[in-house]
């Protein structure tokens, strides 16, 4: 019996390139923590931002090659843990949130403290919510607000005025990932599919703006994303209030 539990387990085994993407963007984040602590910060930004694209990556490959998995699923939320919880908070408090001392490393914990939140709470609502659309700030996104505002900004100096805003942006995106406010999820697309020429001429203008200045396009394209959630509900609040002034 105990044999044939052996040969069970045996024969599981793991998918090797969703996991090996998945090790790929673990590894990456470990790197942005390490080059933070050694001050090189934009070093450190651009290690996240190829995390993002191995754990976009990971995903898409398990499912386009029909590898998903219970454990490629854990690991993936164990690696996002580090790579957009762990990395952005102590590339944070390197290069900025330490000058406020106590509050600094404070504000850098919610932030990490947020990610786990958000992932704990993605996890268990798996399967139960509408595709198209996340809970709250993703992690990804999240994390790449800061990665590029960490890699376009890391040679100013830091003033006090830049210190507060630094840590209003961290509580901010910390409050976005555990809200309820709907962000899309763009799950819906079908890379296997065809598209249309306009939308192939848009992805070009994209790649050629980012050329142009990765750090300051990158921050102004997942700052954007990540407004838009907030955007999003104020409009709906006003529509349903002129609705409603409308009726009476």
């Amino acid at each position: 019996m105990h044999q044939e539990r052996m040969q069970v387990v045996r024969k599981r085994g793991i998918y090797l390139l969703p996991n090996l993407l998945t090790t790929a963007g673990l590894f990456a984040g470990f790197y942005a923590i390490v080059s933070a602590m050694q001050g090189f910060f934009d070093i450190a930004a651009i290690a996240m931002f190829i995390a993002m694209i191995a754990d976009t990556l990971d995903g898409r490959v398990a499912r386009l090659l029909h590898a998903s998995t219970d454990f490629g699923v854990q690991y993936d939320s164990l690696s996002d843990m580090v790579s957009f919880g762990i990395a952005p908070a102590l590339v944070l408090f390197s290069w900025s949130l330490k000058d406020l001392g106590k509050l600094g490393w404070l504000i850098a914990f919610l932030y990490a403290a947020c990610v786990a939140l958000r992932l704990a709470r993605f996890n268990v609502q798996t399967g139960e919510t509408d595709k198209r659309y996340f809970i709250g700030l993703a992690c990804t996104p999240a994390a790449a607000v800061v990665a590029s505002m960490v890699w376009y900004f890391h040679n100013y100096q830091h003033t006090i005025y830049s210190l507060i805003t630094v840590a209003i942006v961290t509580l901010a995106l910390s409050a976005c990932m555990i809200s309820n406010v709907l962000y899309r999820s763009f799950k819906e697309i079908d890379l296997k599919g065809k598209t249309s020429f306009l939308n192939i001429f848009i992805i070009v203008l994209v790649f050629v703006a980012i050329s142009l200045n990765p750090p300051l396009v990158l921050l102004i394209i997942f700052s954007l994303f990540a407004l838009s959630g907030p955007v999003f509900v104020l409009v709906r609040f006003y529509k349903k209030r002129a609705k409603f002034n409308a009726k009476q």
